[in-house]
């Protein structure tokens, strides 16, 4: 099954990059703005050879990471918080409807002032953006603990610690994955923005010089590079999961299809 699926995947792949072969030597789009993908290739060749690159790579994976392990961590400790104590969850509630909403990009004018195009203006975006990720998968997977299952644990007596280990983190788990998986992919998209607006050094800001060069074929060569991080992103992470979930029956489910 997975061989078959894996097949159908790189014909598709194979398909568009023919596609974008074909469309502009077609005459379809001019090659100004859409060069073919041998032209992508070449740059992307040329680009890999630069050393400035791979800084900027490293600089897009820093802001990246570290973004991505601050929002996990306080998303996870704020999450289990909230539920362990009902008042605060209460008490949050209207002020987390209020922030949730705000788009991350709305906050560069924010992160400009604070740190100008530092590295920390990129962490600010990142961690906003996906602490909300993790943060709403904990609440949800807190909120689906069977009541039976709590009961039990306080009539043998456990203690609050020895709930949220044995009853909460078990049934929180699935959502908690979810949630970091879906913050990598938020983490690496806010990363790239705020490196293409706010100048900050990484693969957004050399895709913005590309672009104001008119160096067409480079910034597509870089857009690439930022579709490639997405997809390994997502593959570890999908990875990481069924590896921390091997007890789960979704994914022993899988594993067996």
């Amino acid at each position: 099954m997975r061989g078959a699926n894996a097949a159908l995947g790189a014909a598709g792949l194979a398909a568009f990059l023919a596609l974008g072969e074909a469309v502009p030597r077609l005459g379809l789009v001019g090659e100004e703005y859409f060069p073919p993908t041998s032209r992508i290739a070449d740059a992307l060749g040329t680009e890999a050879a630069d050393g400035t690159f791979w800084t900027a790579l490293g600089d897009t994976l820093t802001g990246w990471a570290l973004g991505l392990a601050v929002a996990v961590c306080a998303g996870i400790v704020v999450g289990v918080l909230l539920s362990v104590v009902p008042y605060l969850r209460e008490a949050t509630a209207s002020t987390i409807e209020f922030l949730r909403p705000i788009p991350s990009v709305a906050l560069i004018p924010l992160a400009v002032l604070l740190y100008g195009t530092e590295l920390r203006s990129v962490l600010l975006l990142v961690v906003y953006a996906s602490f909300w990720q993790v943060l709403i998968q904990v609440l949800y997977g807190v909120r689906d603990v069977d009541p039976v299952a709590e009961e039990t644990a306080r009539s043998y007596g456990l203690g609050t610690w020895a709930r949220i280990r044995y009853v909460l983190w078990p049934t929180a788990l699935p959502y908690v994955m979810t949630g970091v998986r879906l913050a990598a992919a938020v983490a690496l998209i806010l990363a790239v923005t705020a490196e293409l607006v706010v100048g900050a050094p990484g693969l957004g800001a050399r895709i913005a010089v590309a672009q104001t060069s008119q160096a067409v074929p480079e910034m597509y060569a870089l857009i690439v590079v930022t579709g490639l991080l997405g997809l390994l992103i997502n593959v570890g992470a999908r990875a990481v999961e069924r590896r921390a979930l091997a007890w789960h029956q979704s994914v022993r489910g899988e594993v067996a299809v």
